[in-house]
């Protein structure tokens, strides 16, 4: 098998076949992917029915394995067979549907908002890859917006202003935005907070890109209210509809995304419908940030 890749927004995303995701891939299929990331940075591939194991092993020819949040909810229960697939669902335990006050349902609430995986932590994310089981009959959709273009459409003055800044990511600070405080000190120390510049340069592609996302909560030498401005102006510009893919979910779409370049977030949908993906994510572990702290 090949694969191939046809556009599905001028600047970024592409549609990708000619690949079976459910068998794990040889080396000469993941440079293929990862070519294709460095291009288009969001990749959707249609009618794969992967197993839970499938996906995990899929994820594992990536790199390491990502746990995020997941850090905080150790020890709990949860509904899939493998610790290291997020649930991002709305179904319970046992099957049925949460009830609206449930914490999965703030969870849901909270990935409405602009964020990139893992920013809060070092390494962050890579790429995620997103499955999706069962899909609701209206909304739900997932926006993706291209960090890349919007970072080379910003004004000169922009760019310079934002040239040597940095800022700190905090894991639970869009939950906090939400009135969701309910968490342990144990729980609020399990990530500390991360540092990130404001502008990195994307490994694959060479492309300077912003590194934004509701995730921050400072903006480090700033004061807050400066700080907390300025990034709700750059991802008022990163989020223009010229920069977002908006992507209609099917049941057994695979997505993939590479954080390090793109923002996203989920759609409003109905909570009295199901709503059943499921993520595996991978590190970055070659960011030169790293290489060189």
């Amino acid at each position: 098998m090949s694969l191939k890749v046809e556009q599905l927004h001028p600047l970024f995303a592409g549609e990708a076949s000619g690949v079976d995701l459910s068998k794990p891939p040889d080396q000469a299929t993941v440079d293929a992917i990862d070519a294709a990331m460095d291009e288009y940075s969001v990749l959707v591939f249609r009618d794969q029915p992967l197993t839970e194991t499938e996906q995990l092993n899929l994820a594992k020819a990536f790199g390491p394995l990502d746990l995020g949040l997941k850090k905080i909810k150790k020890g709990q229960p949860q509904r899939l067979e493998h610790f290291e697939l997020a649930d991002m669902s709305n179904v319970a335990d046992e099957g049925g549907l949460v009830d609206r006050t449930s914490k999965k349902v703030v969870s849901n609430i909270a990935n409405q908002m602009w964020h990139t995986d893992s920013s809060f932590q070092k390494p962050a994310a890579k790429y995620s890859m997103l499955s999706a089981v069962r899909v609701p009959v209206d909304g739900g959709n997932t926006e993706y917006c291209d960090l890349r273009a919007a970072y080379d459409a910003l004004p000169d003055k922009v760019k310079d202003e934002i040239a040597t800044l940095e800022a700190e990511h905090y894991a639970l600070h869009s939950r906090f935005m939400l009135g969701d405080t309910d968490y342990t000190e144990e729980q609020k120390a399990a990530i500390p907070p991360a540092t990130w510049p404001l502008v990195r340069v994307h490994p694959g592609s060479g492309r300077k890109a912003l590194f934004v996302s509701s995730h921050i909560s400072e903006i480090k030498g700033w004061t807050l209210p400066e700080g907390r401005m300025l990034v709700q102006d750059l991802l008022e510009h990163a989020t223009q509809r010229e920069f977002v893919y908006r992507h209609h979910w099917r049941e057994h779409d695979i997505v993939f995304w590479d954080n390090r370049c793109t923002l996203h977030r989920g759609r409003r949908f109905d909570f009295s419908q199901a709503r059943e993906l499921r993520r595996a994510t991978t590190l970055d572990v070659d960011a030169p940030e790293l290489k060189t702290a």
